[in-house]
């Protein structure tokens, strides 16, 4: 009989922690969904006391998303493990997260306190949400780079009054694997009683995944993870990998096995890299462009005779087959929906009447809107379920080589219209400049990124824009089959973002940290 990994997703709290990722709950909502149906465990779904978008967007969590545990990350501050309860309380099966670090620097330079200090607050804040609920877990941040015999007190501690989760971090990816390995093992051996250990691994050295798997050999029974591997500065350890290592690798990981249902993996890394504005590398392994591509001509022959001999992973095992022809300019809403739903995207109201719009627009001018297309234009046309402020109703454009490239664009507004007239040194600048004179917003554009959705001279144009706006920073995604109007898409995106970001004021409230 093998064992259970559980797998707990930490995308919409690590990784949204990743410079000028910033999620709206109804994004939040639908990348928890989507994790949902990927089948991991844990959701961890974000930091409750961090602000009041936060709390709203996991409790929204909390009570929509039906299969998988929700967590909420708390400090060992009463007020932290209280707000935590307050938005995971209506989850079908809710846990608490507390941590605290354990390491000599975070102690003395971050935390000013002392080991009996932090014993002291362990055992409390543990006490604390156990009252609440029966799922606690606890992390001894920094724990790569504590001292052993003290990490294995605190952990006691925690385990005494009451967590059933014993997560030990690389917070800051110091960690190598047969060491890390040796410390998932000595807290197995010398803390007494019933609980899981975990492995929470962070890729600054580029060893997450391989730290996580050496910690799951050693016996880790939940490995903390995020699709695309996103996370704090260099990331976490990929989801999408460890899941295909221990499958692949069963022969080498025997006697343990996953619940997610990898077919689901690819579907899940574009929704989450279309909502953050964080592209995925084209050799990224599991989920990469290139994963399953064959340039050369002896593996070309290899793979054409059997599989097997250039792949050691069926492309339609984690849902990389190609995108099937779903839908044309003659397809009606019904149709439209249900091929929505087919790919796991519930629209209804309004945002079908919207997505639907968007859709024949594009139909006019794409022969052929395949899976891929359809998940793009939906994704960058509603945010799925977001208010925008701004929508755009025109675009008009003219320039060359000789006259100075310029643009009009007009905006809904609410029940009104703005517009605004640019220029620039190309029609994109140009673009920008109308934007940003018809809405008020104008800031610095920090990395501008273009790609196609699929392939084809009629393919889908996806740019990311990551833009600034006084300290503020935000991802706009658009996608066209004009380059020109999808950038234009992708600054208005990110202009809304930050207007959503202006009226909430106690965004970033409280410094994100974490394991």
């Amino acid at each position: 009989m093998t064992e259970h990994v559980k797998i707990f997703d930490t995308t919409l709290r690590d990784g949204e922690q990743s410079p000028g990722i910033s999620l709206d709950v109804g994004e939040k909502l639908e990348i928890a969904e989507q994790l949902a149906r990927l089948g991991v465990d844990v959701i961890e779904a974000g930091f409750p006391i961090a602000s009041q978008g936060d709390f709203e967007a996991v409790e929204a969590i909390a009570r929509t998303v039906k299969g998988s545990t929700i967590a909420g990350l708390s400090r060992t501050a009463f007020k932290d493990v209280d707000r935590a309860w307050e938005a995971v309380r209506h989850a079908e099966r809710a846990r608490i997260h507390i941590f605290i670090a354990t390491s000599p620097i975070h102690m003395k330079k971050k935390l000013r306190m002392t080991e009996d200090e932090v014993r002291s607050e362990t055992a409390a804040a543990v006490a604390r949400a156990r009252e609440y609920c029966d799922d606690v877990e606890f992390s001894p941040e920094d724990g790569s780079r504590s001292d052993a015999d003290f990490l294995v007190e605190v952990c006691q501690l925690a385990v005494t009054n009451g967590a059933g989760t014993l997560n030990i971090p690389d917070t800051v990816g110091y960690g190598v694997p047969e060491e890390y390995a040796k410390l998932i093992r000595y807290v197995i051996d010398n803390v007494e009683g019933d609980f899981v250990v975990s492995t929470h691994c962070h890729n600054d050295l580029g060893l997450a995944v391989a730290n996580s798997l050496a910690g799951i050999a050693a016996g880790a029974r939940q490995v903390e993870c995020a699709i695309n591997g996103l996370g704090e500065r260099a990331g976490n350890a990929a989801l999408e990998e460890i899941v295909m290592a221990l499958r692949t690798r069963s022969d080498y990981f025997d006697g343990v096995h996953t619940t997610v249902k990898s077919e689901e993996l690819a579907r899940t890394s574009r929704m989450v890299a279309r909502l953050t504005g964080y592209p995925v590398q084209y050799n990224k392994a599991i989920i990469g462009r290139n994963a399953f591509a064959h340039e050369a001509g002896i593996h070309q022959h290899g793979v054409l005779e059997d599989r097997e001999t250039y792949e050691i992973i069926d492309a339609s095992a984690v849902g990389q087959e190609a995108a099937q022809i779903v839908l044309g300019k003659h397809s009606g809403r019904h149709a439209f929906a249900d091929s929505l739903e087919k790919i796991g995207l519930r629209v209804q109201g309004d945002a079908l009447n919207q997505a639907f719009t968007r859709f024949k627009e594009l139909a006019d001018r794409k022969v052929e809107i395949t899976e891929a297309d359809l998940e793009a234009i939906v994704v960058e046309e509603l945010g799925i379920g977001t208010v925008h402020r701004y929508t755009m109703v025109s675009l008009e454009l003219r320039g060359g080589t000789v006259a100075m490239p310029t643009a009009h664009v007009v905006l809904a507004d609410g029940d009104g219209k703005v517009d605004a007239d640019g220029e620039g040194n190309g029609m994109i600048d140009a673009a920008i400049e109308a934007i940003s004179r018809a809405t008020g917003v104008s800031g610095t554009v920090l990395d501008f990124k273009v790609s196609s959705v699929t392939k084809g001279g009629d393919a889908l144009g996806d740019v990311v824009i990551q833009l600034e706006v006084d300290g503020l920073k935000a991802a706009g995604r658009g996608v066209a089959t004009d380059v020109v109007e999808a950038s234009a898409r992708a600054y208005l995106n990110a202009v809304n973002k930050i207007v959503r970001l202006r009226e909430r004021p106690d965004r970033r409230a409280v410094e994100e940290v974490g394991p």
